[in-house]
């Protein structure tokens, strides 16, 4: 059997996005793995809201496994705390977001499976996000470029 070219490198981005006060640091991405998987750190500080709209994604499975600290994921509406040695599939279509609503800074391992984000996506939307200066980032702009990498984002509740 013969193996085909491939980079074969540890940490293949070796770079830390950071979308404000989060920070995205990729460990393998689907060019190192023929694409059947993206594996990237994800660190929360304490009290930290998710910038970015609740989302879905239809091409790929995302498995969270906590480390450090804990991360409530919503879930199809439902909160689910995410602490060290846990982990939480979401399923393809599943509307979800994840907010830190502790004190304890966060960090959770994503994968993605098959891997169709890249850090392409984070760097993008830490160029809006970072654009704010601490404020709300573009919707619009968020929005086009979740769509444009595969993500579908959750129509806004409406307002009581």
């Amino acid at each position: 059997m013969t193996l085909q070219a491939i980079d074969l490198c540890v940490n293949p981005a070796d770079e830390t996005i950071r979308l404000g006060p989060l920070a995205v640091r990729f460990l393998v991405t689907g060019e190192n793995s023929a694409g059947t998987i993206a594996a990237f750190e994800v660190v929360v500080p304490g009290a930290q809201r998710l910038a970015a709209p609740a989302h879905s994604h239809n091409h790929y499975e995302e498995t969270i496994y906590g480390i450090d600290g804990v991360l409530t994921w919503t879930v199809e509406g439902k909160p689910i705390d995410v602490g060290p040695g846990q982990a939480l599939c979401i399923p393809r279509g599943a509307v979800h977001r994840f907010d830190n609503n502790t004190s304890q800074d966060a960090k959770v391992l994503c994968m993605v499976t098959p891997a169709a984000i890249s850090p392409q996506y984070f760097r993008e939307s830490a160029e809006v996000i970072n654009a704010t200066a601490g404020g709300p980032p573009d919707k619009a702009k968020m929005v086009e470029i979740m769509r444009r990498h595969g993500l579908t984002p959750a129509p806004t509740p409406p307002q009581a």
